[in-house]
């Protein structure tokens, strides 16, 4: 996963260019969202910094949190909200989760596809090896290692009223540190870390539109790096500002901490 455009801020202001509107901005027809979108996620990377915690022998999403990989979190939390017919964009360790599609049944699943995206592909070139699937109408996408409790239907009702060929979801970062309270000479009280209200970040769910898959150019293509910032500019990129959870799972303290929430039996994102 390309991590830094993905944690990178987001500015909710933006200018059109004189002259033009929304639609005229998004060059092509409006969105066409259908009730079951197909769910693109994106699970094909190393994972390079939970090597300890896979041990070589699962990709990341499919390290165990409660029973379940992480990308069965993911998928069941998609489902609670009608969103059933999975692509999963597979490359590093892609047997694994091969097999563990084929293995059994998947009843919150009206279709998985498990699809060899390549081993060094980018996030963009993944997304164009998948044009096949993704051609009917609009589409979402995400990480297989992020977690949120976002309202999905509100997520496609904003797209579609923007009438852009994307939309990104804009949530507050996780702190990175407890707060300390200070009162003059004195050190009162340590909190706990909290989600900062200020500052907004991607979150990576996204929204798509077809018409996305023309402006990726090939494998080497980077969607956080080579696409969205492009369209930020253009003013064809639009947000949907998501205030409640959020937590990426990038190193072994963040996974730790999606573990407690879990096993704390308030999971967030468990709508199913």
């Amino acid at each position: 996963m390309a991590r830094d455009p993905v944690v990178g801020p987001v500015s909710l202001q933006f200018q059109p260019p004189p002259g033009s509107t929304l639609v005229q901005q998004r060059a092509g027809e409006d969105p066409i969202v259908v009730p079951n979108p197909p769910v693109v996620i994106l699970a094909g990377g190393r994972g390079s910094r939970l090597a300890e915690e896979t041990q070589g022998l699962v990709p990341k999403p499919m390290i165990q949190i409660g029973g379940m990989p992480m990308l069965e979190h993911i998928m069941r939390a998609y489902s609670a909200q009608g969103m059933r017919r999975f692509v999963i964009a597979t490359g590093f360790m892609g047997e694994v989760i091969d097999a563990w599609v084929n293995a059994g049944t998947h009843p919150y699943a009206d279709e998985i596809k498990a699809v060899d995206t390549g081993l060094d592909t980018q996030t963009g070139g993944r997304l164009l090896r998948l044009a096949e699937f993704l051609r009917d109408g609009s589409f979402m996408l995400t990480y297989g290692d992020g977690f949120a409790d976002i309202n999905m239907k509100m997520l496609l009702d904003h797209h579609k009223n923007t009438r852009l060929v994307a939309t990104l979801t804009a949530v507050h970062p996780p702190a990175r540190f407890g707060n300390l309270v200070v009162d003059g000479p004195l050190a009162t009280r340590f909190n706990e870390k909290s989600q900062t209200q200020t500052d907004w970040i991607n979150g990576g769910f996204y929204v798509l539109e077809p018409g996305i898959l023309d402006l990726i150019p090939g494998d080497d293509c980077r969607l956080e790096y080579d696409v969205l910032p492009s369209l930020a500019v253009q003013g064809r990129l639009a947000a949907y500002k998501h205030p409640g959870f959020f937590q990426m799972v990038d190193t072994w303290r963040e996974l730790q901490l999606v573990k407690q929430v879990w096993q704390n039996g308030d999971a967030p994102w468990k709508r199913w």
